[in-house]
């Protein structure tokens, strides 16, 4: 459905029971990534929960009004909390979804009963390391094109989706080079929203002097081959925030909801029942 949020069109899926609680779901990769990304990991949970996903301003097919910022994110999923008519939420992100998932609990504390981190970070710093990690993983990766990607210097939508390809062999636990790099069928590439957001914002992203005022539960779920958001991400993650759970997924890389599905779900679910019980109480 196409809904109108803060001024700006927002593509969105509204998943299960409308009575059942809510939760908001973020995707990752800002001009790369679409609510196609949630919806296959935490859509999932729609059996119990309502999860709501959407295309984040300036991704996928939602519209790309400005600014494009953290900021702004944050306040669409206030908005979408707004909009689905309840008081707090559970909100889920992975990758640079759980850098929005994040300051969202920072910047509205009791509109958040847990969080649902996957592969994320609480400081970009971990970029510099993951070109070593990259040079070292040995998988036919042009490491000049992928500083060209993690500085936004991408001319066009084509660009950026040639970008995307060179890199996809470094997201996974293992890697077979004989079955080639996959078409990225639920992508949409928007070089504007990738050049802004590795313009401003990501390099001074750190809000680990923070993290200790998170206060509500927090899963934190990282593959062990991680390349991107390695797992002393993670743990750093998992040091700062007081009430969290840290789970390694040892056969996996950035993406445990996939490479290791049925054991991530059953990690989730237990999270969240476990929640349930302290919330009812």
């Amino acid at each position: 459905m196409r809904l109108l949020i803060n001024g700006n069109e927002l593509e969105v899926e509204d998943l299960g029971d409308r009575d059942a609680p809510v939760i908001i779901a973020h995707h990752g990769a800002p001009g790369l990534s679409t609510r196609a990304e949630p919806k296959a990991g935490w859509g999932a949970l729609a059996d119990t929960y309502r999860v709501i996903v959407f295309d984040a301003r300036g991704s996928g097919e939602s519209g790309s009004v400005p600014p494009l910022t953290h900021d702004q994110w944050v306040a669409d999923v206030d908005a979408l909390r707004a909009w689905a008519g309840v008081d707090r939420v559970v909100v889920a992100g992975g990758s640079y979804g759980g850098f929005i998932a994040l300051q969202y609990a920072l910047r509205h504390p009791d509109r958040v009963r847990a969080l649902l981190l996957r592969d994320t970070a609480a400081t970009d710093d971990f970029r510099a390391r993951a070109r070593r990690r990259a040079e070292e993983m040995g998988r036919d990766v042009d490491l000049a094109e992928l500083d060209r990607m993690f500085t936004g210097q991408v001319s066009d939508d084509a660009d950026l989706r040639r970008l995307w390809l060179n890199i996809q062999p470094l997201y996974t636990h293992d890697h077979d080079p004989a079955t080639g790099r996959a078409e990225p069928v639920t992508m949409r590439f928007r070089a504007a929203t990738h050049r802004r957001v590795f313009g401003p914002d990501m390099p001074v992203y750190d809000i680990r002097d923070r993290l200790g005022e998170i206060g509500c539960p927090t899963l934190i779920t990282v593959g062990r081959a991680d390349w991107i958001t390695p797992v002393e991400a993670g743990r750093e993650l998992a040091d700062g925030i007081p009430d969290s759970r840290l789970v390694i997924f040892e056969h996996s890389g950035h993406s445990p909801q996939i490479e290791e599905r049925t054991a991530w779900l059953a990690t989730v679910r237990a999270f969240l029942d476990d929640m349930e019980g302290r919330t009812d109480q």
